[in-house]
């Protein structure tokens, strides 16, 4: 024999208070959390990403050329090649389209090299944006796969590597290397690092 129960009396008032808390607190807490995350996307910086990389030695690689380019790049070149910068790109990121014209600008200097890391991008792709655009590279190596590009900490393209003399990384900006980027931050610091 079942017992049925047939208890229809009303929730207690503080269960009641209890269940509206949650409903108020839960929504306003995220709410809370996503306004604070916005406000982070909207005002913070990407070039302000620490690099575990800053003031270690550049890793280790060996990429090869792109078509119809003779040398590819490796960390022997970089090493060897003085204060230098490494520019991260890829014919598929419209900001690097951005940049382009103040790298040639740069490249036309004849100041120092400029090691092109040709991230995740067809190589025949690349060569053909490159040869559209002009190139501004020293020497260029073709990270299809993407893991020297992981190995170096790269989130995104583009990104711009300063390599001291030793073969350290000293700065990296992450985006659109602008002409006051140059002017005000990186040249200040490659100056600097020739004393």
């Amino acid at each position: 024999m079942t017992i049925e129960s047939n208890d229809t009396s009303p929730p207690e008032p503080q269960a009641i208070a209890r269940r509206r808390w949650i409903f108020i607190l839960v929504p306003a807490a995220f709410a809370i959390l996503a306004a604070v995350l916005a406000w982070q996307l909207l005002t913070g910086t990407p070039d302000k990403i620490p690099s575990a990389l800053i003031d270690k030695s550049i890793p280790q690689f060996d990429l090869p050329p792109l078509p119809g380019w003779d040398d590819g790049l490796a960390s022997s070149d970089i090493e060897d090649g003085g204060v230098s910068i490494v520019n991260v790109f890829a014919s598929w990121c419209g900001p690097c389209r951005i940049e382009h014209p103040l790298l040639m600008d740069i490249a036309a200097e004849n100041s120092l090299p400029i090691w092109g890391l040709n991230y995740k991008d067809q190589p025949g792709d690349a060569a053909s944006w490159l040869n559209e655009l002009g190139d501004p590279y020293t020497q260029i190596g073709s990270d299809l796969s993407g893991r020297v590009g992981i190995d170096w900490g790269v989130y995104g393209v583009p990104e711009t590597f300063v390599i001291d003399a030793k073969g350290r990384i000293v700065y990296k900006h992450i985006g659109v290397l602008t002409r006051s980027d140059w002017d005000d931050k990186i040249m200040p610091l490659i100056n600097g690092l020739d004393d």
